[in-house]
């Protein structure tokens, strides 16, 4: 069976690379599903889920946002940050989450309230994806 075969790379590395049955991505449109022999893609991902199907094994990540590039059965993910539900601090994430609200409900002139949104998307994404 024909695989696509996908690398996920971050600023600092590539963070991962491998092939899967199925990607399922979440766009700035909304969630898509990408199977082998898709038509080429090129799109925005939102601060959201990434899934992959490894032989039957369901992979889920958060990331942060990014670009998703897909053509000839191969995949390129590019985003600042990911992580794999594994590798999710759930206390942490929840720390973050509280940060933010906090910056949310006190505004004032010295809180950049667009980055205090987005990081408190980031939190609840990360947390949504350690509870699956």
């Amino acid at each position: 069976m024909t695989k696509i075969h996908c690398r996920i790379i971050t600023p600092e590395k590539l963070y991962r690379e491998f092939d899967s049955d199925i990607l399922t991505i979440e766009t700035t449109e909304g969630q898509q599903g990408i199977l082998p022999n898709h038509m080429p893609l090129v799109t925005n991902l939102a601060i959201g889920k990434l899934s992959s199907v490894l032989d039957g094994k369901r992979e889920e990540y958060a990331v942060t946002g990014g670009l998703f590039y897909f053509r000839e059965n191969k995949a390129e993910i590019l985003t600042d940050a990911i992580e794999s539900k594994e590798e999710i601090d759930l206390a942490r994430a929840e720390q973050a989450k509280n940060r933010a609200e906090k910056r949310i409900q006190h505004k004032s002139e010295d809180i950049d309230l667009r980055r205090a949104e987005i990081a408190l998307k980031k939190a609840l994404n990360r947390i949504r994806v350690g509870k699956l």
